[in-house]
């Protein structure tokens, strides 16, 4: 794993693979409270179709500094920014999940040059969501840490992925994060929605909802209305973490959305 530093001194944590392919990079982003290992089932199906794939853990996140200063959605836009810059990426696919869909769809929409396409995982522009933060906090104080084994924390959290990206300390295993700072990091999506963002992208746009998840679909539903072009596809089985659930299906959904929109541009 390498790292880069942020203009703000945040240290971001990231994996970057090249095959040396012909086929256009990926930049993955995970969701609140995960990490970069989640991508690590999609990784190796993306890079065997030719695809450089950039994937990186949040500030706040893993491996990236734990408690940055700044946990705004400018900030996180801003790093994603900077990563593709720092590591001279053409203009990338980006693949978002939940709360990495919002910053891969603001990035897109303020940094055009930057993206080639858009991959949703359950995200969007809707909001405000005032009941959020409460929502948020009790997830995580329900969450009987120090886990004594990675399996009991895989029981616990749902999914095995989840508990690769726990910490191992002498007492069991820990959040590769702090409380208050995942709170900070969806304190403005109690507030704000980003319905601005979402008209002004104009780059091929895929959306996967899970059928189990939390997404509602009234709000794919207008995404579509404000943005005619955009695919939508629903996931059979899966809940909020589409990836971790359904992993041969997005890749599918993935590489058939590529493969059409890759068409229509030659």
């Amino acid at each position: 794993m390498d790292h880069f530093t942020t203009r703000d001194g945040t240290r971001i944590a990231y994996d970057d693979q090249d095959p040396g392919g012909t086929a256009g990079p990926v930049l993955l982003l995970h969701g609140l409270a995960g990490h970069l290992g989640e991508w690590d089932d999609l990784t190796p199906r993306l890079l065997a179709d030719g695809h450089r794939v950039i994937r990186y853990d949040a500030r706040g996140h893993g491996a990236s500094t734990r408690t940055p200063s700044d946990m705004t959605r400018a900030a996180a836009v801003s790093d994603a920014a900077a990563l593709l810059t720092h590591l001279r990426v053409p203009p990338a696919t980006l693949l978002g999940q939940s709360l990495g869909g919002l910053t891969a769809l603001q990035l897109a929409a303020r940094h055009p040059d930057l993206v080639s396409h858009l991959i949703l995982i359950e995200a969007g522009p809707a909001g405000p969501n005032p009941a959020l933060p409460t929502q948020i906090a009790t997830w995580l104080d329900s969450w009987p840490t120090p886990f004594p084994t990675l399996t009991e924390a895989t029981t616990f959290l749902g999914h095995e992925a989840w508990s690769r990206g726990l910490e191992k300390r002498q007492d069991g295993y820990h959040p590769r994060f702090t409380r208050d700072t995942i709170l900070a990091a969806i304190q403005e999506l109690s507030t704000n929605h980003y319905w601005p963002d979402w008209s002004h992208i104009t780059c091929p746009t895929l959306l996967l909802r899970g059928e189990k998840g939390t997404m509602r679909p009234e709000e794919a539903e207008e995404m579509q209305t404000r943005r005619p072009d955009t695919q939508v596809k629903v996931i059979a089985g899966a809940g909020h973490d589409v990836h971790l659930d359904r992993p041969e299906a997005v890749y599918a959904a993935i590489a058939a959305f590529l493969r059409t929109a890759e068409d229509a541009e030659t």
